[in-house]
């Protein structure tokens, strides 16, 4: 089939709707209320905040500009900004780019699968088999069974695969109902649980800082991973809707949109399962069990529960395709790029049956937990940071400066090339070397 529409966004709302898209996910309704949760409230948000200033000022544009000035994605960019360094060293960044590659891939493998569950819990709670079962039986009756989401689990990957079959046009027109719907969806949560009792001492926890956490060196690093991996800078995915951005963009510009929205995702989160943690007594760093036990067992107990376990699940519906389009998006336009004489419809079907093919067999909770551990301890640190390294040490600084300062009224020099060499590339390895030597899932 013809490749038109896929290989620019139609507008530049429409490209920092689809990166807020990517960028909304797991990490923000369960994974930033848990990390806050278990990380000193307050405190942990200032650091997190912090992080993300920096990671949207210089990875985020990064990761766009690459992908801008290469025209491709992962692995062409790999080999774009290795080749400056002359023709043999490109070869090599092309062969390293297939590790970062590989992490959008496994990690999509593991995400559909949870996104699977999330499209059973709405369906249980439309029917209302959600609002009168024993949450704990009704999650582990899944959970913990084999092949027990296949129907739901095909729907999930072709379904997103769909929303990709005319790339950039498609993934921009999806996001631009998906990603207003969320907001509207948790704002709207978000007021309702403010009325429950008990809720204050929720926003109190999470907007009043025990400054005394700030000496706590852990804390840092797991805000620095929540930053890090909430904006997707994992050195793959974000590269892919670069390339499909326009040259008169400011990359630092609509990085900073996209942070500013995806930090608004995960605080309204948070709006909705802290407070509701905290009026029903029950623990927010429940991780996957707080959507699908705890939530469940608090909306169970409030009025209108099933109409806003209904909305609450179309929410998560929205969060987890979106995310899951970048995923599956970063795989196909490298495979494009790398076998020119494959259709874009091939290369859906070939990620689809991998996807599927990978993933029918870890559906229970306890072959996929592992599986999405070792993809966040290992692959995607080591990806982001091969990323990192590659752009601001091996990657020539004019060629560098020259991609991020393309369609820009202002001009970033040698500050801004300071910040990522000696700031945002050290933190990198730093999250790297932790998740590495302490095994830690981010």
């Amino acid at each position: 089939m013809s490749n038109k529409n896929t290989k620019s966004f139609g507008s530049r709302w429409g490209f920092i709707l689809a990166s807020v898209g990517s960028a909304v996910g797991m990490a923000n309704v369960w994974g930033f209320p848990n990390k806050l949760g278990s990380n000193g409230g307050g405190a942990f948000l200032l650091i997190y905040l912090l992080f993300i200033f920096i990671f949207s000022y210089v990875a985020l544009p990064t990761e766009f500009a690459i992908g801008r000035k290469a025209g491709t994605g992962t692995l062409g960019a790999y080999k774009h900004a290795w080749e400056t360094r002359g023709k043999k060293a490109g070869t090599a960044g092309g062969l390293l780019g297939w590790l970062p590659l590989a992490g959008s891939l496994c990690i999509a493998i593991g995400y559909a699968i949870i996104v699977s569950y999330i499209l059973k819990a709405f369906l249980d709670s439309l029917i209302g088999t959600l609002m009168h079962e024993d949450t704990a039986a009704w999650f582990d009756s899944f959970s913990s069974k084999p092949f027990s989401v296949i129907p739901l689990h095909i729907i999930v990957v072709a379904g997103t695969l769909l929303t990709l079959f005319f790339g950039a046009h498609s993934i921009e027109k999806t996001n631009k109902i998906m990603m207003p719907l969320f907001f509207i969806i948790f704002l709207i949560l978000a007021v309702r649980v403010a009325m429950l009792p008990g809720a204050a001492e929720g926003y109190k926890f999470m907007f009043t800082p025990d400054w005394s956490k700030l000496a706590d060196p852990m804390i840092w690093i797991w805000a620095m991973g929540q930053a890090f991996f909430s904006l997707s800078v994992t050195g793959s995915g974000m590269i892919v809707y670069g390339a499909y951005l326009s040259k008169d963009e400011d990359v630092v510009g609509v990085a900073r949109h996209t942070a500013i929205f995806d930090t608004i995702a995960a605080v309204v989160a948070a709006l909705v399962i802290i407070p509701a943690c905290f009026s029903y007594g029950v623990d927010v760093g429940a991780g996957p069990s707080l959507l699908f036990v705890t939530l469940p067992t608090i909306l169970q107990n409030i009025p209108l529960g099933r109409l806003f376990a209904i909305i609450l699940y179309i929410a998560m519906i929205f969060a987890g395709v979106s995310s899951l389009q970048n995923m599956f998006e970063a795989v196909a336009e490298s495979l494009l790029h790398q076998f020119p004489k494959l259709s874009r419809t091939a290369v859906l079907i070939i990620i689809g049956v991998l996807c599927l093919g990978c993933g029918i067999g870890m559906e229970t909770i306890s072959k996929w937990g592992p599986w999405m551990d070792i993809v966040s301890i290992y692959i995607i640190p080591i990806g982001a940071t091969i990323g990192a390294v590659s752009w601001f040490y091996v990657m020539k600084k004019d060629e560098l400066l020259e991609a991020v300062n393309c369609g820009s009224k202002k001009n970033r020099g040698t500050l801004w090339y300071s910040i990522g060499r000696y700031l945002y590339v050290p933190l990198a390895i730093v999250l790297c070397a932790v998740a590495l030597f302490k095994h830690i899932s981010f």
